[in-house]
């Protein structure tokens, strides 16, 4: 049954699809955050990973190629990013924001000849019988590998955070740097490591949008998709699940947006169109006090330099 215009099994269908770039981002951006580091460089990973998936998958023929590549082409840049705060102790703020800069600046470049050019087609998993049942065989049963793996990828960071001594050590760092140095942990090599994570999820986000979401290259395909991330992360609160919920939402949004100007709605859909940056805006507003860190249960050492010398 259509609801003026939109059908219900398409919409959520849709909204899985588009939440998966911004879930990823965002799920490891919570790593990175979770041990102390906030890189604001995520748009800039992200956009490295979608060229570099892009151009990958086109030259081989490979998808699977392809994700890899993106994760690949934003963990390289993210050393550029570790290698100033972790080893230079520059500015967190400045250097993620100069990452981002520099990531839109080279995927143009690298982009240069591969406009409209279509990507290996990257195929839904077969699941038989169960995507002809009414409803659910739309909603869950008609998606690629990485809508499941998006998922998957979300609750193995839960567990890992929650129930494993890597994990705890992970947010002991992040908490607290110089108590963890103290207990003899290598709070460099950990946030380093936890950086790299971030710049592999934020890569294969990428990938997933010149791949799948958009499948060609375009200047800017990722639209921003990299500061709502990083603004899911403020709204789940540093929670794994919540990212999930977080993911969802704004994907819901940009979907239902693009489906009410198809049904002509009346609604200026305009409103639905700025509403995720407008949250992204508010979100980050509340990041940058110290009140709203507090409130929002942020790691104690978030955007905070360490030194084993102090």
């Amino acid at each position: 049954m259509d609801f003026y215009g939109i059908n219900p099994a398409v919409l959520i269908a849709s909204l899985m699809v588009a939440a998966v770039p911004i879930m990823l981002a965002a799920i490891g951006e919570l790593v990175v955050e979770k041990a102390g580091v906030l890189n604001l460089g995520v748009e800039g990973m992200m956009i490295m990973g979608a060229i570099t998936g892009f151009i990958t998958a086109v030259h081989t023929g490979s998808p699977f190629l392809g994700f890899l590549g993106g994760a690949a082409g934003a963990m390289v840049l993210s050393l550029v990013f570790a290698l100033l705060t972790q080893v230079f102790l520059a500015n967190q703020v400045a250097t993620g924001l100069a990452l981002t800069i520099f990531g839109l600046g080279l995927s143009s470049l690298m982009g240069q000849g591969y406009n409209g050019i279509k990507p290996p087609r990257t195929p839904d998993l077969p699941f038989g019988p169960l995507g002809d049942i009414p409803f659910l065989g739309r909603v869950l049963f008609s998606h690629d590998a990485m809508v499941y793996l998006s998922v998957a990828i979300v609750a193995a960071v839960w567990a890992v955070l929650r129930y494993s001594r890597a994990g705890l050590i992970l947010r002991a760092v992040g908490e607290s740097h110089d108590a963890a140095h103290a207990l003899g942990y290598k709070v460099v090599r950990i946030r380093v490591m936890a950086i790299l994570f971030g710049a592999a999820m934020a890569g294969l986000g990428g990938a997933y949008i010149s791949l799948v979401r958009v499948p060609q290259w375009t200047d800017g395909i990722t639209a921003g998709a990299g500061w709502i991330a990083l603004a899911i992360v403020v709204f789940a609160s540093w929670r794994p699940w919540r990212v999930l919920v977080g993911a969802y939402l704004f994907g819901g949004i940009t979907v239902l947006q693009l489906n009410l100007q198809a049904a002509g709605a009346r609604i200026p859909v305009e409103y639905l169109s700025m509403s995720p940056y407008l949250i992204t805006i508010l979100v980050l507003v509340i990041m940058s006090s110290g009140r709203g860190r507090a409130s929002l249960n942020a790691p104690a050492s978030l955007g905070q330099n360490f030194h084993a010398a102090r």
